[in-house]
């Protein structure tokens, strides 16, 4: 590869003239130079060279852009995630996978040998992001630059015949991967000492799910990466404990971002014992929260998210899933053993009852709850919003348990039009209507103080914003009934809840599927499922969005109901 290193325009411009000058015939032999006339057949007639990959680090998605705009690749598929390079990237800089959201783009590149393509993965990596580091490393090495060969009619006898002769020739195991989101298994290898392409590494690409095949060629390195993998995931506890603890002492509203302190400095700030604040503090560093300096530590922008008054702040998040919900999760084997809410179980009353009675715990609560109101961001652009915001006189929305007002605060400031209501417990209508009178929009709200039983009516559009999770399907069908009856005819309900993927793929709402079962006795639920409910209450799903932070907003209206077909239909009347 010509290209320099820190060049990604100039380096997709190599990738996608490499492309498009070679062939799986001509390609083979410079791969596997000791490839023999039959092995070589064998070989070109099971594999087909698809496409030359390598990672880019942009600095937004405007800029990938340009720079497959300059080299005139042209896409229209949109991208999807890399669950395996998101992963070696993971392990090789020791990051959380979380933070590394890697993409995958595959724009065409037409040639003389047919139609093939580059595959992109690309990591954005903003200025003065703390993923800087890593950035320069990838740049430097291409870790993940190589060559790519579909494989004709995979199956396990075919693919372990193919890894055979891989070896034989001299390329070695260099991991792989199975992507549920694309339904393939890829299988890497380095190249031989004396291949003649210029690229390290090679990849076998099969159509679907063969792990087992998977197995046998990661061999002992999987069972390492098992056993690290295993044992980083035990250690999440002491993650969760670390955050809450620099959250609780307040160490992110004592660092800054672009200077360091020491740590002797820094436990005088906080009155915390120097050493033992140093080992918390090189934790720290290892999961992004700061950065190491040789005078001492600086915060990154993920650690701002920490702090009390930081825009978007998680430190209540932090607070909670350290401090009460900790304490039930230790309680899971009482649940999974007995179908009990381990927190009612721990605490002796269910969630609501006990934060509501302590007014600190229960600001903490809706300040963790508005703490993921990312979530929220779109919906003020909901097509059902927007045609209420419009009305003259505008339509009114009801938040049913709508917290501290903080999403029915954004659908008011979106339209001026608006009017709202918000239903909740005595003392949230409180700090929800302190909310919304300083944000100037209280005298277009009014307030209900009661259960699900005093929904209002004559609305034209009602939100049940994370409410169904917390409950079983019996209560949530009740819950559903009392907004059924509350419903105009013409009224709309939009639902915004985590839904389980249908494909079994790795989700947030998984993990919050867990953490209602523990905490409320609730869950989290697919879209059919949702559907089921809706139409056992006499409304009707009409489909679904998705929304930041893994949520999705469901939208659904009262159901048709079909007009009596003949006398023989007419209600019965009641006797005298």
């Amino acid at each position: 590869m010509t290209a320099t290193p820190h060049d990604d325009t100039a380096l997709l411009r190599a990738t996608a003239d490499f492309v498009r000058e070679h062939d799986t015939a001509t390609l083979l032999p410079l791969l596997l130079p000791e490839l023999d006339g039959p092995e070589l057949l064998a070989l070109a007639e099971r594999c087909r060279f698809s496409h030359a990959a390598l990672l880019v680090l942009p600095p937004d998605r405007a800029a990938l852009h340009r720079q497959l705009a300059d080299c005139g690749l042209d896409f229209d598929a949109p991208p999807q995630p890399s669950v395996v390079v998101r992963g070696r990237l993971a392990r090789r800089h020791g990051r959380p996978e979380a933070e590394l959201d890697v993409t995958i783009l595959r724009p065409p590149v037409p040639g003389p040998h047919g139609e093939r393509s580059v595959e992109v993965f690309a990591l954005t990596v903003p200025p003065g992001s703390d993923l800087a580091g890593l950035a320069a490393h990838e740049r430097a090495h291409q870790h993940e630059a190589h060559l790519a060969f579909d494989v004709a009619h995979p199956d396990p006898l075919a693919l372990r015949g193919l890894c055979a002769l891989f070896a034989r020739h001299g390329a070695a195991p260099d991991g792989g991967g199975y992507n549920p989101h694309e339904d393939s298994t890829v299988l890497y290898f380095t190249t031989p000492a004396d291949s003649r392409t210029g690229y390290r590494r090679v990849e076998l690409h099969a159509h679907g799910d063969h792990r087992t095949v998977l197995a046998d060629h990661l061999g002992e390195e999987a069972t390492q990466r098992s056993a690290e993998t295993l044992l980083h995931q035990l250690t999440g506890a002491w993650t969760t404990q670390a955050l809450a603890v620099a959250a609780r002492l307040g160490l992110p509203d004592a660092l800054d971002t672009r200077t360091a302190t020491a740590p002797q400095d820094l436990a005088g700030k906080l009155g915390a014992d120097p050493q033992s604040l140093a080992t918390l503090l090189r934790y720290l560093a290892m999961l992004g929260v700061v950065a190491e300096h040789p005078d001492g530590y600086r915060l990154t922008g993920t650690g701002a998210l920490l702090g009390a008054d930081a825009p978007g702040s998680m430190r209540p998040l932090a607070l909670m899933y350290g401090g009460p919900f900790y304490r039930s999760f230790a309680e899971l084997e009482h649940t999974v053993r007995t179908g009990q809410a381990a927190f009612d179980h721990l605490f002796g009353e269910n969630h609501f009852d006990h934060f509501a009675r302590d007014p600190e715990l229960a600001e903490l609560f809706d300040l963790s709850m508005a703490a993921s109101a990312r979530m929220f961001d779109p919906l003020p652009d909901h097509p059902v919003i927007t045609a209420a915001g419009s009305r003259t006189p505008g339509g009114t929305v009801v938040d049913i348990a709508g917290g501290n007002g903080e999403l029915l605060g954004r659908l008011l400031a979106a339209h001026p039009r608006l009017r709202g209501v918000l239903l909740e417990r005595p003392h949230a209508v409180e700090a929800a209507r302190r909310r919304l009178d300083a944000d100037g929009l209280g005298e277009r709200c009014g307030y209900v103080a009661g259960d699900f039983a005093d929904v209002p009516g004559d609305a034209d559009v009602y939100v049940l914003s994370r409410v169904l999770h917390d409950w079983d399907d019996e209560r949530c069908t009740g819950i559903l009934r009392h907004c059924a009856r509350a419903m105009p005819a013409h009224a709309d309900l939009l639902i915004v809840e985590r839904l389980l993927p249908a494909d079994g793929s790795t989700s947030l709402a998984t993990a919050w599927d867990l953490h209602m079962m523990v905490n409320t006795g609730g869950r989290e639920r697919r879209a059919d499922h949702y559907g089921r409910l809706l139409a056992d209450t006499g409304l009707h799903l009409l489909g679904h969005r998705p929304l930041p932070l893994g949520a999705a907003v469901l939208h659904a209206r009262k159901a048709a109901v079909p007009a009596p077909a003949g006398p023989s239909h007419a209600p019965a009347r009641s006797g005298a």
